[in-house]
């Protein structure tokens, strides 16, 4: 032992050096000296910096060396004041293991980090204490650095992105004026359907290629009528729609941002259901290939189930009733029930009950309290089951003398079918519930083989391969299946002339309008002459402006007093930009794909996209499971369609694990 060592440190209380105690003593202190030297060498030497083949971050000598591309990615957070939160080191320290785990055995790993930083809870906070969203943002974001530096996270920094820096929604807005000035082809791709330029849809109705919707010859319509008919087709589009208004924050929520008893999660203001003029996104016209390709993908069946349901595609029919108002059209997808048929039920938002309730004060009121009840299917659900009988009867399509009562109901969804439905009491407890309540008849249409007990209290519901006895069929032999009586059912219905087989979807295009300043600026301008304009390429991006006043109620880009004004692009004519900015869940449908070529003067880089993605592994909270997995998979569609993505990155993510949360409500059950 050397002389130093002999004689450091001091004994319990009198000075004197203490032989026995260890020259350096590992203490906070020193651990914090040797994490903050290795992460100061680690940044200055481009420790976690991973080569690109080719481009500005390309070494392919590097990328060889490094062995097989990894993509490891984590669901980048929103940048909150706190900074990060207990949840986030279980997703983030977890993927760094792992990715640092395949770079010691022979693999280029990506692995970065960026933050989601525009959206609605910035925009409060600034409308609390008067600071600038974008200067809370960046402070926030700083924050998040330090902090995630501090854990010694293996990032590449250089490819770090915030949604809210112009050069990444430069893209961003970029990509909406592709999708704008696109349309989907059913008849394309051999009949699987494909996106094409809108002006070869434009080309087909001037040479009568494709016929116009009425029949009309192309070059007969005004300049109006053609421009809505090709409106119509455009992927990105305005329409009314129905929405979750949340008066409280003066902007239309998303689903996943309303709670189950109706409230905002953001200031738990009250949410209603209210149409308005919304720029939507048709991702419909791709729900079948965003069922049918999850079979391709490694992730686990619980959330192939969620997407599955949340799509929600049906089989089923469209049958009319004829009443005084006119045909009422409803959606079923059990039409070998029609004869158990006691009710017609529409919904609040159906035109129906806004034709009646424009001048009926009765159902005026009744529909606004519909409309007071949370939004969320949850609380619909659980919701009391009302109605109010219309006075209007429909006629039975099969018998002129067989009339249903018309009720406008709180359970029956707009969103949902036809936003009508024909009551069948004895085969649908909802239904069932309805009838007791409001004294409807219960017919039995069939009856268990094994069971024929009549219905009570409890509806009479088959399995789908259940073989049941018809008591009423409508179509077929007494003894059927789910399935081969709904099919019968579908081709009387057809044979006759009262419905019509259809697949329907669940799932609904996707509104991305919000009425609110903190977000990416729609790319288009509103002109007299021209009509509805997307803003040229080397005019991106279009910026928010910092002169904005957030102490009064609205959107503060529409009462700003000059960013709206702008010429249109077509004419050069006075215009008007749109004011409402996009959902912060478009900024999250392709930041992956910038992770690849950061520094790119387009999108991506498709030679660089075409090496990294897929992503190899994703991580994240289940929580984003359907409206961010699924906007994602059709936003990578529509990336390859405009050359920013290859084939293969349609469906953008390979592996997905969910590592769960961490709540209060969980730590009190592993206490119990």
């Amino acid at each position: 032992m050397s002389e130093q060592t002999e004689t450091s440190g001091t004994d319990s209380g009198t000075g004197d050096a203490a032989p026995d105690t260890p020259p350096f003593r590992y203490s906070a202190a020193l651990a914090q000296d040797i994490e903050v030297r290795w992460q100061d060498w680690w940044d200055a030497n481009g420790t976690f910096e991973t080569p690109n083949p080719a481009g500005p971050l390309g070494d392919a000598d590097l990328a060889a060396e490094r062995g097989e591309k990894l993509f490891v990615l984590d669901m980048f957070p929103y940048p909150s004041g706190a900074g990060l939160h207990v949840g986030h080191p279980l997703g983030f320290i977890g993927t760094d293991v792992y990715a640092r785990f395949k770079r010691m055995t022979g693999h280029n790993v990506l692995h970065t980090m960026g933050f989601d930083a525009f959206g609605l809870p910035a925009e409060q906070y600034a409308v609390e204490t008067g600071q600038h969203p974008a200067i809370t943002t960046n402070e926030n974001i700083a924050t998040y650095r330090r902090q995630l530096r501090r854990l010694g996270l293996a990032h590449d920094q250089r490819r770090s992105i915030s949604t809210t820096d112009p050069a990444y929604y430069r893209w961003t807005q970029w990509i909406f004026t592709q999708i704008f000035n696109a349309w989907f082809d059913p008849a394309a791709n051999d009949g699987e359907g494909a996106a094409r330029a809108i002006g070869e849809l434009v080309a087909e109705f001037e040479i009568g290629a494709r016929p116009t919707p009425d029949g009309r010859d192309w070059h007969s319509l005004t300049t109006e009528e053609q421009k809505a008919i090709v409106d119509d087709h455009r992927l990105a589009y305005v329409s009314e729609a129905p929405v979750n208004w949340c008066p409280g924050l003066g902007t239309v929520v998303a689903n996943e941002e309303v709670t189950a008893d109706g409230r905002s999660d953001r200031g738990n203001f009250p949410v209603f259901k209210r149409s308005m003029r919304q720029w939507m996104m048709r991702i419909t016209a791709y729900a079948d290939r965003l069922i049918d390709d999850l079979e391709l993908l490694d992730w686990t069946d619980a959330i192939k189930t969620m997407q599955r349901n949340w799509i929600g595609r049906s089989h089923g029919a469209n049958v009319h009733f004829p009443s005084p108002a006119g045909d009422i059209t409803v959606f079923t997808t059990r039409p070998d029930t029609l004869r158990g048929a006691s009710f017609i039920a529409v919904a609040p938002d159906h035109p129906l009950a806004r034709a009646l309730e424009a001048k009926d004060p009765d159902v005026a009121a009744f529909c606004a309290e519909c409309r007071r009840l949370g939004t969320s299917e949850e609380a619909l659900e659980t919701a009391e089951k009302l109605g109010h009988d219309t006075g209007l009867r429909a006629r039975y399509p099969f018998d002129t003398e067989w009339e249903l009562p018309v009720y406008i109901a709180n359970f029956v969804l707009m969103d949902y079918g036809t936003g009508a439905i024909f009551g069948v009491p004895a085969h649908d407890q909802r239904d069932l519930d309805f009838a007791r309540k409001y004294e409807l008849p219960v017919i039995e249409t069939f009856e268990a083989v094994d069971d024929p007990r009549p219905v009570l209290d409890q509806a009479f519901i088959p399995a789908k391969d259940q073989t049941v006895r018809f008591t009423r069929a409508l179509a077929g032999p007494e003894l059927q299946t789910g399935n081969e009586a709904i099919e019968a059912a579908i081709a009387f219905c057809e044979q006759h002339g009262v419905g019509q087989g259809v697949t329907r979807f669940r799932l609904r295009d996707w509104g991305l309008s919000r009425q609110r300043y903190w977000g990416c600026p729609i790319p288009v301008v509103h002109c007299d002459a021209c009509g509805i304009v997307p803003e040229k390429s080397e005019n991106l991006p279009v910026e928010l402006p910092r002169d904005v006043t957030l102490d009064e109620p609205g959107n503060p880009l529409a009462r700003h007093p000059t960013w709206s004004r702008t010429t249109c692009p077509a004419c050069g004519g006075p215009a008007r930009r749109e004011t409402d900015t996009m959902d912060t869940f478009v900024d999250s449908s392709w930041y992956f794909a910038r992770f690849t070529a950061p520094r790119a003067e387009t999108p991506t880089d498709l030679e660089e996209a075409a090496y990294w993605m897929n992503v190899d592994q994703y991580i994240g909270g289940i929580e984003h499971a359907i409206l961010h997995l699924l906007y994602s998979r059709f936003f990578a569609r529509a990336m390859h369609k405009t050359g920013h993505l290859p084939e293969s990155a349609i469906e953008p993510f390979e592996a997905l694990f969910t590592q769960g949360m961490v709540t209060h409500e969980i730590y009190e059950k592993l206490g119990e």
